[in-house]
């Protein structure tokens, strides 16, 4: 399970056995984890543990971040 980066304690990661998925990120802090898909388009999966103020926050980083998880996506992967 890759880390890529971490931001304001969280901590932003994927599986390494999701490759048959489109480019996404699992953000985790304390005991709460959410997903994004990033292709086509910015999209929550789930986020289960997160309060509202915090999930905004880190859509807003993940869109800071998606082409830096995109290419760390794509040089993982392919």
């Amino acid at each position: 399970m890759p880390t890529l980066f971490e931001i304001n304690g969280y901590r932003f990661f994927f599986y390494s056995n999701e490759n048959n998925e489109p480019v996404h990120i699992h953000v985790s802090k304390g005991g709460a984890e959410a997903k994004y898909w990033l292709i086509p388009d910015l999209d929550e999966v789930y986020a289960y543990g997160f309060k509202a103020k915090e999930r905004k926050e880190i859509k807003i980083l993940v869109k800071e971040n998606a082409d830096k998880i995109i290419e760390k996506w794509n040089e993982f992967f392919k």
